[in-house]
């Protein structure tokens, strides 16, 4: 089999600055006698011919980005990469490369990156150092190439910027741009729209500033329209944003600052997804910068919001207002589910007191009655920014939930109106109820609740959900399963129930008792293995899963609730149904039958033997089966020789082992045996009252015996508790002990 690992691509840079597709093959690295040196080697996988022969040379500057990428210049225009299809291989290289070099494989670049010789290298950056040549029509071709040859060193595009960003440079191009556009010159606004993408990768927050400025955001956009590679027919980029994007204040914005600050973000993540060519994986580290400018922006406009209590306090009000009219309320919660999602970018800490905001403001009940109308648009967004509260604090959405079951009946409670929605969902992939089946998940999941020194989540809120939530979630299991097969098994019904019951069997795995008794008492498990008869494989493979994590708990409860119920009989059922084919199914079963075998589940392993062996004892392609009835004979083997050891034929014959440590002195007892006060004479009362009430029965014991018993009787250092516990392991019967004693007390 091919080794992936050293899979790559072989890119070369052209003179445009472009990387091309060498070919792809396989990588190592060896000593090569004409290199006198260890090299990099790569063969084509089509042909293996040789497509790359390197030498790794100590002084050259290797660099790994991204984890699967080797990027190094093999002279001063000839620069190598090589694009691995697993990281592992790349690894695997880049500790070659370093161990020549005596490097630490931990560094992502073997030497400084720059072009520069010696002295150049060492030059103080703030000696003049980049002259731009000046700013009109008839220069802007050197200017170009000036940035697209500073782009590769560190160095250079560092004095690039600087020289940029001192000479107010960018403003004298957007006036350059301007006249080309008037004078439709398409050479210039070629080179502008290269000058302007270099700026971008010149990667620095100074440039950006001026760039998305009111008076040049939109120019910039204007330059970057004019893409070489489009020809005659430039983007439209400025008419989309001025025509068609309109900025709605779904409640008016008083603050100017935070208005500009909407526009500008807009704007700029607008550049960075439809007006930016796609980054190569050369250059996607280059815009670094321009993610974090959104970024901050982000922040910056989130944290404004949520100090503007009247914005927030209107737009709550008119979310849950009944005359609002729908459109307005779709603005809103799409407006809210956005204003969610900026938050995701704030600090732990700030996003904290975000999420208590909102809760304050009542976003909780906002949205149980946005999720109840009729608006499948609305209820969608409603739904993502219910996902971010949960995510965010599941502990404070269960509280809310709590609260409210004690003033609303249970149809309109939120969790439920989040399971009706599951069930309801009508794409036909599920999508939305897979999403918020995830949600239900992560509420019920006892590993995030929290548990204090007065109360505990865990026991309040499980008690809650299977009071009140439980009915409505296996409400569509328990109507599909009234017969022996399911009533509707289409596509979607059988995926809605695969996943019910992915959920129920999560719970079966974290909640112990309270799905215990729900399970026994409305008998689901019968009812989920009506689903082994469904046509849709998924589905029966779901109801054995839950079977399976139930067995796999070894609770007699359940053990017994199985065996009354002959559980067991529909799994056979369906074993038996399908036939010879060796699939999913045939493994599931067996391998459950393998479990209750190699765990001797006891009780179980006589169920299966009494009720199906004649069904099963002809599947000999495996030994489970004959392994149970094993374990089975076994058993019964045990059981005979322990109930003969129990109940000898003479109950009074001791035997001399048992004799000697009855008839041994105290002093004789192993220490840290237990002893009985002498004067314990309620102790002695017991005992009376138990002989004359009737529950013993006694018979007289030989003589030998009665000195010790005696003493026992009146203060001895030996309890009577002591000796039946002796006779207990030797497999004798309590009753036997009891026989012994008559008299004696």
């Amino acid at each position: 089999m091919t080794d992936t690992r050293r899979r790559v691509k072989v890119y070369t840079l052209n003179e445009d600055r472009q990387w091309d597709d060498r070919g792809t093959g396989h990588v190592s690295s060896g000593y090569v006698e004409r290199l006198k040196g260890m090299s990099l080697l790569v063969r084509a996988e089509s042909d293996g011919s040789l497509l790359l022969e390197s030498k790794i040379n100590p002084n050259t500057a290797y660099q790994k980005q991204q984890d699967t990428l080797i990027v190094w210049s093999e002279a001063e225009n000839y620069d190598l990469a090589l694009s691995f299809q697993e990281k592992a291989g790349c690894d695997e290289i880049w500790e070659k490369i370093c161990q020549v070099q005596g490097k630490d494989p931990s560094v992502d670049i073997t030497q400084e990156l720059v072009d520069e010789s010696e002295e150049e290298r060492f030059d103080d950056m703030s000696s003049p150092g980049l002259e731009l040549p000046p700013c009109e029509l008839g220069r802007l071709e050197e200017l170009a190439e000036l940035v697209a040859s500073s782009l590769p060193s560190p160095l250079r595009r560092e004095k690039l910027a600087l020289a940029v960003e001192n000479e107010g440079y960018i403003r004298k191009l957007l006036e350059l741009f301007r006249q080309c556009e008037d004078l439709e010159n398409a050479d210039g606004l070629h080179h502008l729209y290269e000058i302007v993408k270099g700026i971008f990768l010149l990667n620095r927050t100074a440039l950006f500033e001026v760039m998305f400025s009111e008076e040049c955001i939109m120019d910039v956009i204007g330059c970057l329209e004019h893409d070489p590679a489009l020809g005659a027919s430039p983007r439209r980029h400025r008419d989309f944003l001025t025509k068609t994007a309109r900025f709605k204040e779904v409640i008016p914005i008083g603050d100017p600052e935070l208005r500009a600050k909407i526009h500008q973000t807009y704007r700029v993540q607008y550049i960075q997804d439809m007006v930016l060519p796609t980054p190569s994986v050369f250059e996607e580290n280059m815009l670094s910068t321009l993610h974090s400018f959104i970024f901050f922006n982000k922040v910056e406009i989130v944290g404004m919001l949520q100090d503007d209590e009247k914005f927030l306090t209107d737009l709550f009000a008119q979310l849950t207002d009944e005359a609002t009219d729908d459109d307005k309320r779709h603005e809103l919660v799409n407006f809210l589910k956005e204003f969610c999602s900026f938050s995701q970018t704030l600090q732990p800490q700030n996003r904290d007191a975000f999420f208590k905001t909102l809760s304050n403001m009542g976003i909780l009940p906002a949205l149980e009655v946005i999720l109840g109308m009729d608006d499948v648009q609305v209820r969608s967004a409603a739904t993502d920014i219910f996902s971010y509260l949960v995510e965010y604090s599941p502990s404070m959405v269960r509280e809310f939930v709590m609260q409210e079951c004690q003033q609303n009946d249970d149809d309109i409670l939120l969790i439920n109106l989040i399971i009706e929605h599951m069930i309801c969902d009508t794409d036909p992939e599920l999508g939305g109820a897979v999403q918020l089946m995830g949600l239900l998940r992560t509420l019920v999941d006892p590993e995030n609740m929290l548990a204090t020194a007065n109360k505990t989540e865990k026991t309040e809120f499980l008690s809650f959900f299977y009071k009140h939530c439980m009915h409505v979630l296996s409400a569509p299991l328990l109507a599909n399963t009234t017969e022996d097969k399911p009533s509707k098994d289409d596509f979607q019904t059988s995926q809605l129930l695969a996943l019910i019951l992915e959920l129920l069997t999560f719970c079966v795995e974290h909640h112990t008792y309270h799905i215990k008794n729900y399970v026994i008492n409305k008998d689901i498990l019968r009812r989920v293995l009506v689903l082994t008869a469904s046509r849709h494989a998924f589905l029966a493979l779901c109801a054995l899963r839950f079977m399976r994590r139930i067995i796999g708990l070894k609770d007699e409860f359940y053990n017994r609730y199985i065996m009354r119920n002959f559980l067991f009989e529909p799994v056979v059922k369906a074993f038996l149904n399908n036939g010879t084919r060796y699939n999913l199914m045939n493994s599931a079963i067996i391998e459950m039958f393998e479990y209750v075998r190699v765990e001797d589940v006891k009780s179980l392993t006589a169920h299966i033997v009494e009720n199906y062996w004649k069904s099963l004892e002809g599947v000999d392609y495996v030994q489970t089966f004959k392994g149970l009835k094993l374990r089975y004979e076994q058993q019964k083997d045990m059981r005979s020789i322990l109930r003969n050891h129990r109940f000898r034929r003479d109950a009074r014959t001791l035997d001399d082992d048992e004799e000697m440590w009855f008839n041994a002195d105290e002093d004789e007892l192993e220490d840290g045996e237990a002893v009985v006060p002498p004067s314990d004479s309620k102790f002695m009362e017991r005992k009376k009252r138990r002989s004359r009430g009737g529950c013993v029965s006694f018979t007289r014991r030989r003589s030998c015996a009665v000195p010790n018993i005696t003493q026992l009787a009146y203060g001895a250092t030996v309890p009577l508790a002591a000796i039946a516990m002796r006779r207990l392991a030797r497999g004798s019967n309590i009753n036997e002990h009891w026989r012994t004693t008559e008299g004696m007390i």
